[in-house]
């Protein structure tokens, strides 16, 4: 509102606001275009997935997030050593390597050892050379039967949270008090160094006074 004898404020409402309108009607044709890039790049990467590399479930960071999980970077060299798979075949074969990232649980190295034989025992490779196949190539008949994969390579899925269970009190648990229970322990070790303190001066007293 406006106080005391002031200029009533002007309202500006003649700009030119269709000047500074937002359209998109490029989106359905964005849409095409997208559609025909996904199929462009399915064929130049033919016969490999279209999804990319084979990436491992890790933890997020913090407090707040480790217990989300997501696709990693790469996998680590343990977790491909457990596999079985030489670290510098690991990228010509469609597996993502992050040579930085550490195993600091047994879990999560046995997860991805288990999502890379996974992979490992669907996977169709191709020769090189046609007429000249190494050891690990797939046989004629697998490569006649091999077919492109679409869609996520091996999604990671949300872990389930345990169902909550309901246990009725018993009576020696209603006579216990919790909050009693850690307030008392929270006092045991605020006390511990002081405690401790005590002791070594009434041991050493009592030593003069044996001397004496």
């Amino acid at each position: 509102m406006v106080k005391g004898n002031t200029e009533v404020p002007h309202q500006h409402f003649k700009k030119d606001w269709q000047n500074r309108v937002k359209t998109w009607f490029n989106q359905p044709a964005r849409k095409l275009r997208r559609r025909k890039a996904r199929a462009a790049k399915a064929v130049a990467v033919f016969p490999r997935p279209t999804a990319g590399a084979l990436r491992p479930v890790v933890h997020s960071q913090t407090v707040r997030y480790n217990m989300k999980v997501r696709a990693g970077r790469g996998f680590t060299l343990e977790e491909l050593k457990e596999a079985g798979i030489p670290a510098k075949l690991a990228p010509t074969i469609g597996i993502a390597v992050d040579h930085r990232r550490r195993n600091k649980s047994l879990e999560s190295l046995q997860e991805n050892v288990k999502r890379l034989k996974a992979y490992q025992a669907n996977l169709v490779l191709f020769p090189r050379r046609t007429k000249k196949p190494k050891s690990g190539d797939s046989t004629a008949e697998e490569l006649q039967k091999a077919d492109q994969f679409t869609g996520a390579l091996q999604p990671i899925t949300k872990p389930v949270a345990a169902a909550a269970s309901f246990v009725s009190l018993t009576a020696d648990q209603k006579k216990k008090g919790a909050y009693a229970k850690l307030r008392l322990e929270r006092m045991n070790v605020r006390m511990a160094g002081i405690r401790k303190k005590r002791a070594e001066v009434e041991e050493a007293e009592s030593k003069d006074k044996a001397k004496a």
